[in-house]
């Protein structure tokens, strides 16, 4: 009896050992151990680049007096918008139409006047017809005036565009010099060398070579 169970143990002991349970195995694997890098390192040249590049001061903005001349010539102000001065843009907006609109009101003016001064030269009724006093020549100084007025009205409007030009070309001309630490503008104090007037408030410009 007790061989039997003995036999017995010896062949559940041979049944365990002889399975395998996957999750107890470990998988080694033989990596070789003088294998060479196949990343490259960088060279001295490169270094160096990529050091002036993070040392380098950050990049200007510069804007093309071409474009910027072109851009107020096609649309006031716009040139102003290019050349990031936003605060003039509705003084030229504000000039040019200010100076429209004075033209079209003695243009108005004048047109009125003109069809009196040829219905009372045509011995016609007109609008100033019931105003005592209206005669031929009145009307003709009234419409020479109106015509003088707007022809003025004209002439600064159209200095204004031009000048609005001409800001813009040289604001974007001037834009490297603002930010020039040799071309300086600052407010300074004028002495009078003599003593015999006051000092007073004044700009500077000084240019260093």
């Amino acid at each position: 009896m007790k061989k039997l169970i003995v036999i017995l143990l010896f062949i559940f002991s041979l049944k365990a050992f002889a399975q395998v349970n996957k999750n107890d195995t470990i998988r080694v694997e033989n990596y070789p151990t003088d294998s060479v890098s196949t990343e490259k390192s960088k060279s001295d040249v490169q270094v160096y680049a990529d050091i002036k590049e993070a040392n380098s001061p950050a990049k200007k903005l510069k804007f093309n007096p071409t474009k910027a001349g072109l851009y107020s010539a096609i649309l006031p102000g716009l040139g102003q918008y290019y050349n990031k001065k936003y605060w003039k843009i509705p003084i030229v907006l504000g000039g040019i139409g200010t100076g429209v609109g004075i033209t079209l009101f003695n243009q108005k003016q004048y047109n009125r006047y003109r069809e009196a001064f040829i219905s009372e030269l045509n011995g016609q009724p007109h609008e100033f017809s019931d105003i005592p006093g209206i005669t031929v020549e009145a009307l003709g100084r009234t419409q020479d005036q109106a015509k003088r007025q707007r022809d003025y009205a004209i002439a600064v409007t159209g200095l204004i565009y031009i000048l609005n030009i001409v800001d813009a070309v040289v604001d974007a001309h001037l834009y490297e010099g603002r930010k020039d630490p040799d071309l300086a503008l600052k407010p300074t104090i004028i002495y009078d060398e003599f003593g015999k007037m006051n000092s007073k408030a004044g700009l500077s410009l000084s240019y260093n070579f």
